[in-house]
């Protein structure tokens, strides 16, 4: 009994590992190429997964879609515990640590990708209410952990007291997926690095 027990569990990881890749490999795809540009048999070549395989996985193209946002989100905001709510900086270092590290995806990447869910609400929005619907909470999610991170620096006295967090927060987020945008057109570090500039200024962080 226990043989088939390891069995069994070393068959549901070789099915998890299978989902995840597909969605790895289909997440890279989309970030360069877009959700409707990408077609499932690119994906299932690049994973060498059948064709046949893929609806045992998913039910269809929307619910892979779906897992890949999912999973991108839950990357993207445990990288975000890692900066904005690293409790070992500054606050301020916080916003700073998490734009950097944003500059650097960008340029690693060599300006293809930029944000997965920034890419997916451009495109989808108007044609998915089902896509467009988790993407804004996830948006709205974001927006609320870099209000965290500027209320955490007003208590510090780092930043304006005059300033509504949660209103900053969801204009750092809409005017930073402008300026990856715009780093993508240009192929340049230089749209992120002045947002950064000018956000800190008018935040009147202490040591700007």
């Amino acid at each position: 009994m226990k043989f088939l027990d390891d069995w069994s569990n070393i068959d549901r990881m070789t099915k998890n590992d299978t989902r995840q890749n597909i969605i790895t490999i289909g997440a890279d795809l989309i970030s360069i190429h877009g959700f409707g540009s990408t077609g499932l048999n690119k994906i299932l070549s690049e994973a060498q997964v059948p064709k046949g395989s893929f609806y045992h996985y998913f039910k269809s193209k929307n619910d892979f879609g779906l897992a890949v946002i999912e999973t991108y989100a839950e990357d993207y905001e445990a990288r975000m515990d890692e900066t904005l709510a690293n409790e070992t900086l500054e606050p301020v270092d916080r916003l700073r640590s998490y734009l950097r590290r944003s500059v650097e995806d960008l340029k690693s990447c060599d300006f293809s990708k930029g944000c997965l869910i920034g890419n997916l609400g451009q495109e989808m929005a108007s044609q998915s209410d089902l896509f467009r619907e988790r993407l804004d909470d996830i948006f709205s999610d974001w927006e609320q952990r870099i209000a965290r991170c500027l209320k955490a620096a007003q208590d510090a006295q780092q930043i304006q007291q005059c300033i509504d967090t949660e209103q900053m927060g969801a204009f750092i987020l809409s005017g930073w997926q402008g300026a990856l945008l715009r780093a993508k057109v240009q192929r340049s570090m230089l749209p992120l690095l002045r947002f950064e500039e000018m956000i800190l200024k008018q935040l009147g962080a202490v040591d700007q």
